[in-house]
């Protein structure tokens, strides 16, 4: 699930577009070319490391890695590897990665948590230089089980994971939920990589 705060965008009034971040497993969208707003002259994109100002140490790294795949994937904008050859650089910051506990039995055991990330996103054209597209304090979420008793192996979620339903039986508790945790966070890498290459390039 995603939801924006406190967008500050220059070219248009963007809160409403970036009430966007709707994310589901089987969520599919068909891409066929730049959305009519997007400036024609941007062929290339430079994607810098973000920079992490969360606990999660590489996580900028994660961040990178999926949007270069989903550019690659896509296909309408080629990242280049050199700052000179991008027409747009795309940048970042990570102002936070947390997680906190959102469903608990009646004995306060923890069912399920929520992992939350919240990121800063500029797009900016190289030569002149001049901001196309921005974005404050975007909040992603992912909800995940923290017991046994709470994962659903049928989900969507669940068989998109590493997990089999034999290793929910045989994990203890504590290992569980720390491969669950890794799941969600590959989800949300995931989820705001093809997320944000679908609003930069449809619907800009």
């Amino acid at each position: 699930m995603f939801s924006t705060q406190n967008s500050k965008l220059k070219t248009k009034n963007w809160a409403a577009l970036l009430g966007f971040f709707m994310v589901g497993a089987g969520c599919g969208y068909q891409f066929s070319g730049k959305g009519e707003a997007f400036p024609q002259d941007v062929r290339t994109v430079f994607i810098e490391p973000f920079v992490n100002r969360s606990r999660d140490v590489g996580l900028e790294g994660d961040i990178s890695s999926a949007l270069k795949g989903e550019f690659h994937r896509q296909g309408q904008l080629l990242v280049v590897d050199r700052l000179e050859q991008a027409d747009a650089i795309l940048s970042g910051v990570v102002r936070a990665f947390d997680r906190r506990v959102v469903a608990v039995n009646r004995n306060a055991e923890v069912l399920q948590y929520e992992a939350a990330l919240v990121v800063d996103i500029t797009l900016r054209r190289r030569s002149p230089d001049a901001v196309l597209w921005q974005t404050r304090g975007t909040r992603l979420t992912e909800v995940y089980s923290a017991s046994r008793g709470a994962v659903v192996t049928t989900s969507p979620e669940f068989r998109s994971g590493t997990l089999n339903p034999s290793d929910v039986r045989r994990f203890t508790d504590i290992q569980l939920t720390e491969t669950l945790s890794q799941d969600a966070k590959e989800r949300l890498m995931e989820g705001f990589a093809r997320e944000l290459h679908h609003r930069l390039v449809e619907r800009f």
